[in-house]
C-alpha cells in the first residue's frame, strides 16, 4: 500500500470579488436619504411649530408688519392659555383668517375698561407694552371656553372689545418668538399682565 504524501501543502488562489457599489450611486442614495429625512423633519416642525407673517399694524409696538412669528401649536394641548400670552387664533367671524392678539380675560375672568384702563376682575393691568391707553370704555364678563384678547396697539385694533370673545376651539398656537427680521428677534412673553392680575 502507498502512502501518497504531497511534496507541497495544496492551496488556492481563487479570491471571491465582492461587486462594488458606483460611488456615484451610493453618493445620489445618500442625498437622497438626506433631503427625505430633512423633509420629514421639515413637516413634523411646520405641523407643530408653525410660521406666522404679521400683516397689519394691530399689535404695534410689540410686532411690526413683516414680521414673522413662530407659533407653538401644542401650548394649549398640553397646557392654557395665560393672561399676557400672545396668541394666534381663528377670527371668529371669518375663520379662514388667521389673527393675533394678547390674552387679556380668561373664561370667567370680568374685564373693564374705563379711563384708558384695563382691569381684569377689579385689578389694574400694568402694559407697558401698549401703544396708547384705549379710547373706548366698556365692561365683558367671558364665557366658559372662551377667551378676550386686545391688540397691543389699542386704539387701530379689531379684537374682542368691538367682535366679542375667541372661542378655544379656534384657538391655533402660542406666539413664542419672533425669528425675522434678524434684528428684530425677541421672545413674546410679557409676566407683568399676569402679576398684576392675581
Amino acid at each position: 500500500m502507498d502512502n501518497y504524501l504531497p511534496d507541497e501543502p495544496v492551496t488556492t488562489d481563487v479570491t471571491l470579488e465582492k461587486p462594488q457599489k458606483s460611488k456615484v450611486g451610493s453618493t445620489i442614495l445618500e442625498i437622497f436619504q438626506t433631503l427625505v429625512m430633512a423633509l420629514i423633519f421639515y413637516f413634523l416642525i411646520d405641523t407643530f411649530f408653525p410660521r406666522v407673517r404679521v400683516e397689519n399694524i394691530s399689535m404695534k409696538p410689540t410686532l411690526q408688519p413683516g414680521e414673522l412669528l413662530l407659533v407653538n401649536k401644542l401650548a394649549y394641548q398640553l397646557g392654557e392659555p395665560h393672561r399676557g400670552d400672545v396668541m394666534v387664533f381663528h377670527y371668529p367671524g371669518n375663520p379662514s383668517e388667521d389673527y393675533i392678539k394678547r390674552v387679556i380675560g380668561l373664561p370667567g375672568d370680568e374685564v373693564r375698561i374705563e379711563g384708558g384702563m384695563v382691569y381684569v376682575n377689579g385689578s389694574l393691568l400694568d402694559e407697558p407694552y401698549i401703544a396708547a391707553p384705549p379710547s373706548y370704555p366698556g365692561v365683558w364678563a367671558v364665557p366658559e371656553d372662551s377667551f378676550f384678547v386686545l391688540g397691543d396697539n389699542r386704539n387701530q385694533s379689531s379684537d374682542s372689545h368691538s367682535w366679542g370673545f375667541v372661542p378655544l376651539e379656534n384657538i391655533v398656537g402660542k406666539a413664542l418668538v419672533v425669528y425675522w427680521p434678524l434684528d428684530q428677534i425677541k421672545t413674546l412673553y410679557h409676566p407683568l399682565i399676569v402679576n398684576a392680575a392675581n
